[in-house]
């Protein structure tokens, strides 16, 4: 029960400090009015970083599917590439075998 009754003492304390409380008071009004500019201030600096931070998310989902395009371009070239060197390989193959004949032809 003394838990109980600290409690009520407390509250009741409390309740009285906010009676006596004067709202009137010139400082109090300007501290909330402070406070009030500040809270606003605050809220478009989120407002603006929000913002920001979405541009920014964007930025980051278009580079990002650039990067793809790119390396998926980079990909086919290296896969043109190796195609034409095989390519060279085959035809360098059969010039050689060409040149081999033509050699057996005239000998």
């Amino acid at each position: 029960m003394n838990f109980f009754s600290e409690k009520e003492k407390k509250l009741i304390e409390a309740l009285t400090k906010l009676k006596n409380l004067n709202l009137n008071d010139p400082t109090i009004n300007k501290n909330i009015e402070n406070l009030k500019d500040q809270k606003n201030q605050l809220e478009i600096e989120k407002k603006e970083l929000e913002k920001k931070y979405t541009s920014l998310v964007n930025e980051h989902d278009e580079l990002s599917r650039k990067l793809d395009e790119f390396e998926r371009q980079e990909k086919i070239e290296k896969q043109k590439q190796l195609n034409f060197s095989e390519k060279i390989d085959e035809l360098n193959q059969e010039t050689d075998i060409l040149l081999n004949e033509i050699d057996e032809w005239q000998t």
